[in-house]
């Protein structure tokens, strides 16, 4: 006896309405996630150009509170 089970996917989408305060907390949130991150690609390209193995998280995420210490704006 063949038992075909099917598979349902559900999605839920949520609109917020941030206030004016909230929206620029936010954009700054995106902000600076998207500075950190191009910088640690930058740096994993540079690490797999030179050595052909890229960037562990561990090896990142040690860098971070430097980055912070430098970019004063990111804490």
């Amino acid at each position: 006896m063949e038992v075909n089970q099917m598979i349902i996917n559900k999605a839920y989408k949520f609109r917020i309405y941030p206030n004016q305060a909230q929206a620029i907390l936010i954009n700054k949130t995106i902000g600076c996630s998207r500075f950190v991150f191009n910088h640690f690609l930058s740096l994993w390209d540079h690490a797999y150009k030179e050595t052909g193995k890229g960037l562990t998280y561990g090896t990142c995420s040690a860098k971070l509170p430097t980055m912070k210490k430098e970019f004063v704006w990111l804490k």
